[in-house]
């Protein structure tokens, strides 16, 4: 582990304790088995011989549930001990595939829904927790985060409701617009972004990738996701460019203006491998109308990397321009709801997140800078040097 000298010469806030919601079980287990080596590899790194109660366990994870009634209402339930721990909740608000009853229909759950299990297992806490921190990967309501007329603040709103209810911490990954903990200043919002796992990814599932300005080049589809596009093209030195979007604002059709067309800025990609990089798929529509000018201006393969997959439309049109060769991988974390049919196509590949956040909890456990864990510039390098070697061989 990185941050391991550091750790040692650090004390442990209390406990740390894992409470996984539902529709977040699977990533929690994969954080809780990451979590669980880490702290065996420092116990059996330290000089000190010191051990604290409750330092290294079998598994952080603590049993809870949001059993419901007949007619739709919940309660939240924490079945075990969490007094003087440093609790760490985990919430996955884009899960649609959990369902429960009301009066005999059946229904999905709604991020609303997710949201308020979050505060039902804050509430069952009662105080007794140390510390409590919510990790919540796809920031509720993160999409309403600002007020162009006379809107709702969505986001504001339900972090400072977090926060009024015992919060210290909240921890996400490529929020829509971080400038929404501007909401709560006073307290912790740390947003994380996964460009190095990324970047493993795709190395990992194209061996004959060529990382240079003449092979490759990196793409926005939007205004919104250029600081993301400008980071990674100036840390694997490759050109940018990127697409604006021309709406109709007379028109409004779920709730947004429709786009009517993609124009791009930058060099040419003719004959490059291009890297289409952005926080979320949402339908998936502005994502395939830019692979596919993309390709009509002669690049060569399409990669898309996106934080959160959410493929709110289906995948039958990712298929078709998979099979027409608009895209050539899809990749996104699994820091969100997946369905077995995504993780099962031919150009989708999972950029697994969970040693990483591992590490995240791991590190605030001790309340010491998380900026080298945040930082991935040297870990991207090494990455890159690695596959040139092994390319050299």
């Amino acid at each position: 582990m990185a941050n391991l000298d550091l750790l040692e010469t650090s004390i442990p806030v209390a406990p740390i304790k894992i409470a996984a919601l539902e529709g977040c079980q699977e990533l929690a287990k994969n954080v809780d088995s990451y979590l669980v080596q880490f702290r065996k590899e420092l116990v059996s790194h330290q000089k000190t011989g010191i051990s604290w109660s409750g330092y290294s366990e079998e598994s952080f994870l603590i049993d809870c549930e949001c059993p419901r009634f007949g007619t739709g209402e919940a309660k939240g339930k924490i079945n075990e001990s969490i007094r003087g721990v440093d609790l760490y909740i985990m919430c996955d608000v884009t899960n649609y595939s959990i369902t429960y009853k009301v009066c005999g229909y059946e229904n999905h759950m709604s991020p609303d829904d997710h949201y308020q299990d979050l505060k039902r297992i804050i509430s069952a806490a009662t105080g007794k927790a140390h510390r409590i921190n919510v990790i919540m990967p796809f920031l509720y309501e993160g999409r309403q985060h600002k007020r162009s007329k006379r809107e709702s603040l969505d986001c504001a709103l339900a972090l400072q409701e977090l926060i009024n209810m015992g919060v210290s911490n909240i921890i996400t990954f490529d929020a829509h617009d971080p400038r929404v903990q501007n909401a709560i200043p006073l307290y912790g919002f740390d947003n994380f972004m996964p460009t190095y796992q990324f970047l493993k990814a795709l190395l990992r599932s194209v061996p004959d990738l060529q990382i240079d300005n003449e092979h490759l080049m990196i793409i926005s589809p939007d205004e919104g996701a250029m600081a993301r596009a400008v980071y990674f093209s100036n840390i694997l030195g490759v050109d940018m460019g990127m697409f604006y979007k021309r709406r109709d604002y007379s028109t409004v059709i779920n709730g947004k203006n429709p786009i009517v067309a993609h124009e791009f800025l930058g060099d040419s990609v003719a004959g490059k491998d291009v890297i289409v990089i952005d926080d979320m798929i949402s339908s998936g529509e502005s994502m395939l109308d830019v692979a596919k000018q993309l390709k009509e201006r002669n690049a060569n393969r399409v990669f898309v990397c996106t934080t959160f997959g959410l493929f709110t439309d289906g995948l039958d049109k990712f298929d078709e321009y998979y099979e027409k060769g608009y895209i050539h991988k899809v990749i996104t974390t699994d820091l969100n709801y997946r369905t077995q049919d995504l993780i099962d196509r031919p150009y989708y590949e999972p950029a697994d997140m969970g040693k990483y956040l591992a590490s995240i909890m791991d590190t605030l456990n001790y309340d010491v800078s998380v900026e080298k864990v945040r930082s991935t510039t040297a870990k991207i390098k090494k990455l890159l040097a690695e596959n040139q070697n092994n390319k050299s061989k």
